[in-house]
């Protein structure tokens, strides 16, 4: 039998490694399973509550709501790694290198001591720079790597498929064509890309911690008591889900693109690039109308996401949803000021 919520909430959140993020309208929380087995929470104030009211305006508010939840979940991740023991276990592995090398001979141990004391100060002073250059560059590679292979890619294969195709050639509905058949590829590409990642080992337990999320959620909206036995009976597939929003914004990007003429790959990416806003505010209340409405039409346009997610979740163990349940508690309002 379908599950369905018996009331909603704004309450959403996001997997990391070995835990669980949760946004509520007053605190934000992530907890994560350390190496030791114990469970660290982590609380703050959830940011933009004091926006002006023009940045809470329909369409608006996706775009800046879209960085910020990006901007918290880049950190929130960075910051489980550092719990769960990820930079631990690389920095033992490099002490233990140090230590073998040095061990091989003490006469250079003692130079580089001597050397090591002149140099802390300087090393000191550009080790956080360093680390914030390295983080700025993944980055800027990541979203280099996405346009090339999610927007400058299709437009390139369907130019090349259009030469093979006369139909796809055609001056009244070549837009429209160009649109959808750019559309279809960039989905598969897409489905193609997740898939893959969630054949790495840890990539799935984060899949499995994403799966305890949106059951812990959907066992609070269902007014059930957050326990384990609750939480694990409760379907993995919600609504309201980042999987959801990416395929919702694929879909709207085919519309948009209708009303693109150019077909020089650059400067298509180009145009494509500043209509995201557009795209990702339009995205941003279909989630939201997702995750209100019950309605056929809501349902249709949530499926494609729901399917999705059975390759982006996964059945949680117990520990798993342990690990939810403590960072949903924490952010949950005691006078439901989170229920839609």
């Amino acid at each position: 039998m379908k599950q369905q919520a018996t009331r909603k909430t704004s309450i959403g959140g996001q997997a990391l490694i070995e835990g669980v993020m949760m946004r509520g309208p007053e605190k934000t929380a992530m907890a994560v399973r350390d190496p030791s087995g114990e469970i660290v929470l982590e609380s703050w104030e959830t940011s933009g509550k004091k926006r002006s009211k023009v940045f809470k305006l329909p369409f608006i508010r996706g775009v800046f709501n879209f960085i910020d939840s990006m901007r918290i979940g880049y950190r929130s991740l960075l910051r489980s790694a550092e719990l769960a023991g990820f930079e631990e276990e690389s920095q033992s592995r490099d002490s233990a290198d140090t230590a073998v090398s040095f061990s091989e001979n003490d006469t250079a141990e003692h130079t580089a001591n001597d050397s090591s004391d002149a140099k802390k100060k300087t090393t000191g002073m550009f080790e956080g720079f360093g680390m914030t250059l390295v983080l700025v560059l993944s980055m800027l590679l990541g979203v280099a790597i996405a346009v090339g292979l999610f927007m400058t890619l299709p437009t390139f294969l369907f130019n090349r498929l259009r030469e093979m195709v006369p139909v796809l050639q055609n001056k009244v509905w070549g837009n429209v064509l160009r649109a959808v058949m750019e559309g279809l590829i960039r989905i598969l590409l897409f489905v193609g890309y997740i898939f893959a990642v969630s054949l790495m080992k840890d990539i799935k337990r984060v899949f499995m911690y994403h799966g305890a999320e949106h059951k812990t959620i959907f066992c609070y909206e269902k007014g059930e008591a957050l326990t384990v036995e609750n939480v694990r009976r409760q379907t993995r597939f919600h609504p309201r889900c980042g999987t959801s929003f990416m395929i919702l914004m694929l879909v709207v990007g085919i519309v948009v693109s209708m009303f693109i003429s150019v077909s020089n790959p650059i400067i298509r990416t180009g145009i494509k690039l500043l209509t995201i806003p557009i795209i990702v505010g339009i995205g941003y209340e279909l989630i939201k109308l997702a995750g209100r409405s019950n309605h056929w039409l809501v349902r249709a346009i949530s499926a494609p996401g729901l399917w999705l997610q059975r390759i982006t979740t996964k059945e949680p163990t117990d520990d798993m949803i342990e690990v939810a349940i403590t960072s949903f508690t924490e952010v949950a309002p005691p006078d439901d000021s989170d229920l839609l």
